[in-house]
This record gives C-alpha cells, structure tokens and sequence, in this order.
C-alpha cells in the first residue's frame, strides 16, 4: 500500500510510525531465528558462539550436526549416532499427511453444510467445530486420552492419527468457510439446470473456486499436526516418536545441537509452507474478482 500523492504531512508521519513499528514487532518475532540457524552449523558441542565462530575461522563450522541428524555417523562425534530423527521424520510425515487427509475431507464437508443460509444451530456447530483450538491444548490431550483409551486407542498410529484430524478440521472449516464467503449459489442451480448431478457440480463447479480455501486449509492442517507434541505424549509411545517428541526428549535428556539442526530444517519448511498459502490466498482473492 502506497500514500497517496495528496496526503498531508501527518498522515505520511502516521504511516511511516506504523510501518517501523510493524518492521520492529516482525523483527522481535524472527529475532531467535538468527540465532538458531548460524548455530546449527557450529562444530562446538554446545549451544555457543565461539570466538573462532564469530572470526569465521573454517574449523569453527561444520555439518556433522546435520550428517549426525541424518544418521550419518563420523569418528569426531562423541555423541550415540542414532536415526531417531529420521524415525520421527517418517512417522511425522505419516501421522500428517493422514491426519491433514481425514482433516480436509471432514472440513471441507462441514464447511458446505455450515455456508447454507438455512443451516439450523449454525453458530452451535461452529462453536464446537472450532472448540479444540480455543480449548487449552493440555486439556484436550488429557480428554483424548481417558477417551481413546477406553476404545484402546492409545499408544497406536490410528489413535494419534484421529487425534490430530481432530485439531487440524478447524482450520480447515475456517478457511474453506472464508473462501465460500460470497460464493455465487446461482452457478450450482445453472449447473443442475444443465443436467449435471451433484458430485459432478461438486468437483466441475464448486471444488474449482474453493480449492485454493481447501488447500491452505490442507496445509495449515498439517503444520499443526507437524508441530504437535503434547497429544503425541500422551497418547503415543515408543514407536509413535514424532519430530517435535524427539526434539523435547532431546532437551530433556542430552541437549544435542542437533536439535538445531532439526530446528533450522523446520523453519525452512514452515516458510515454504507459508508462502504456499500466501500465494493460495492471492489466487483466491483473484478468482473471486477482489482487488487490492
């Protein structure tokens, strides 16, 4: 957004305060990102700056963190070379992807039913669709865990699985309901004046202008799944060890700088992730005719 060429000299110092503020809080978030990712290719042991690190000596940089993270075992590291970050690489991409499938396709329905202008209780049902994102998240894993673990649920994939589809469908709903906001009902009658029956209406007019909703809905799906670890200590187990497990266990138990490898490697993701969905939302705002 520019100023215009018009505007006063209050509004030109209103604008740029604003923008140096917002400039300062986004740099007060990413702050401990510069931290993290020049660490990550330390050769010390320890969570430090060295003085060789900081003169850029080459000796005080290396990847042994990341060859270390990728089971890549070395004669200099003193540390157990182990693949429990690769494990709970696998069984992270397998609880989220399963659990953003389950979590999109039961969204994307609520969604459609809540969009109806004669939708009864609708206020009801959003409330409660939404409810484990507003309900502390300890609460919610305490409950998931009495509950599935009278239907034996716990300590299995299938449980952790149904767990995080039960957090992520939020998100989902949200954004799928934000992108059929203003959606043009007169296309689905036009289609079924056509002949066209409901699943190809579906799929041939309504999926096409939603998708980029359900994508984004998709994705912020599986970031929450990704990221989770307090459900994945309660209900999973041994063999259920995810990334952010492995990085809390890690804490815990021998404060490896790998961790700020995994770290580093997640950021990556994240904003990959993220700018997926910016460019998702910028498709959608042109599809649905909105200028900026």
């Amino acid at each position: 957004m520019n100023l215009p060429k018009y505007a006063t000299t209050g509004q030109r110092i209103g604008y740029f305060s604003f923008m140096t503020y917002c400039g300062l809080v986004f740099f007060f978030l990413i702050a401990p990102i510069f931290i993290v990712l020049p660490l990550s290719f330390s050769s010390s042991s320890f969570f430090e700056f060295t003085p060789e690190f900081m003169r850029f000596e080459p000796e005080a940089y290396s990847l042994k963190w990341y060859k270390q993270m990728l089971g890549i075992c070395s004669v200099d590291v003193t540390t157990v070379c182990t693949n429990k970050w690769m494990l709970g690489v696998r069984n992270s991409f397998i609880v989220g992807i399963a659990s953003t499938l389950l979590a999109t396709s039961l969204g994307t329905i609520a969604a459609l039913g809540l969009s109806r202008p004669h939708m009864p209780f609708k206020a009801l049902i959003m409330a409660i669709l939404i409810s484990p994102m507003i309900v502390p998240l300890i609460i919610t894993a305490a409950g998931m865990f009495f509950f599935y673990s009278q239907l034996g649920l716990t300590h299995t994939f299938t449980g952790l699985i149904l767990a995080h589809t039960a957090l992520g469908t939020p998100f989902v709903v949200i954004t799928v309901t934000a992108t059929l906001t203003g959606f043009d009902t007169n296309l689905i009658r036009a289609s079924q004046s056509l002949g066209a029956d409901t699943f190809r209406t579906f799929f041939k007019v309504i999926m096409p202008l939603i998708l980029p909703g359900v994508i984004s809905g998709a994705l912020f799906a599986f970031i929450t799944s990704f990221d989770e670890v307090v459900v994945v200590l309660f209900i999973g187990s041994i063999e259920q060890i995810t990334i952010p497990k492995q990085m809390w266990a890690g804490l815990r138990q021998e404060t490896s700088p790998v961790i700020l490898s995994m770290a580093t490697c997640l950021v990556l993701l994240s904003i990959a992730l993220l700018t997926t969905v910016e460019l998702l939302r910028r498709r959608s705002e042109r599809l649905r005719g909105i200028n900026r």
